[in-house]
Formats: structure tokens, sequence, C-alpha cells
């Protein structure tokens, strides 16, 4: 089964893919927001381009466990996408994953410019492989969010 995880922001919105195996994740673009709907239909593009079967979003919870306004934007954005692609939708605690990838890009040197236009790819990534590692292992702590 392939993956495709999302984490979305206000402006842009990360994208990474599963290997078929669901071994690995990979950061493949950032889609810049524009309407809705072209969103959605870019999405529903690509899950079917990429034989995508399950979406794994990330939830941007606070760190005190509570969800804010952004949270409720993301819910609702993973709600239209999962209706309009008909593919299974689930939500993954997503806290410090875009510092994660930050942290990830300077320690690789990469560019101030050019950290900005990948870490929300890297983002989408690290989300998507913490949920695969999470299934497969099945006793982290973290939990899909529903």
């Amino acid at each position: 089964m392939r993956w495709m995880g999302l984490d979305i922001g206000q402006k842009r919105i990360g994208v990474a893919i599963s290997d078929p195996l669901e071994i690995t994740a990979q950061g493949v673009t950032v889609r810049q927001r524009t309407t809705l709907d072209r969103d959605l239909d870019f999405f529903c593009n690509l899950i079917n381009e990429r034989q995508v079967e399950g979406i794994v979003i990330g939830l941007p919870v606070n760190m005190n466990g509570t969800e804010g306004p952004m949270a409720e934007k993301v819910r609702s954005f993973g709600e239209k996408l999962a209706t309009r692609s008909g593919v299974t939708t689930v939500y993954w605690d997503e806290r410090l994953s875009t510092a994660s990838a930050q942290r990830l890009l300077i320690e690789a040197d990469v560019s101030r410019s050019r950290r900005k236009q990948t870490v929300d790819q890297m983002a989408a990534a690290i989300i998507l492989q913490n949920y695969l590692d999470s299934v497969r292992n099945k006793g982290n702590n973290q939990k899909i969010l529903e």
C-alpha cells in the first residue's frame, strides 16, 4: 500500500509518498496553496498518479495536547480531500516535525533560501515516516488522532 503524507500550512502544503512496502517516506513536492478546489484537484490527481491508498495528515496539536484554530482548518481540508478522493485519511500528531526538518536541513548545511523551499516537503516526510514506523512497531506512544 502506498501512503501520502501532508504537512498543511497556510501558504504551502508539503507532500511525501511512501514506497509500496510502507517502509520509507520520501518528500516529493511542495504545493503553493491557491484555491480550495484547485488544491483538492491537485491532490486527487497526485493520488491517482502515484496510486495512493491512504493519506496521513499532520495535525498541528499544541504542546499541551489541545487543538487550536489551525488544527480545525487542517481537519476541514482533510475531510474535504477524503470525500473528494475516496481515500482513507488519518491524522498524525505533527508536533515538532517542522523544527526537526529545519534542524536536519541546517545540519546538512542547506542554504536558508533552499531550506524555505524544502522544509515543508521534509516535514511531510517526517510525519509520514513516523506514522509508518509506528504502525510497523505498534509500540510507539504517538497515536493516530481521530
